[in-house]
């Protein structure tokens, strides 16, 4: 079966982006959330906004419910 990353849909906080993520590689959707929470803000903030939101936009929805 072909692995495919895309954005959740169900458990999401704000785009999907870090679930999505999580799903794909296999964690825990909370540790891939406090992970780009915390190298965020330790280089400083600006980059980790910018490419969250370059994410939201390149990374297509999961279709499947």
């Amino acid at each position: 079966m072909e692995k495919k990353l895309t954005r959740s849909v169900n458990d999401k906080m704000l785009g999907g982006v870090c679930s999505g993520l999580a799903k794909y590689f296999g964690l825990d959707p909370t540790l891939v959330r406090l992970g780009y929470a915390f190298l965020s803000i330790f280089t400083a903030g600006f980059p980790g906004i910018v490419l969250y939101i370059l994410a939201c936009i390149i990374i297509p929805k999961d279709t499947a419910i």
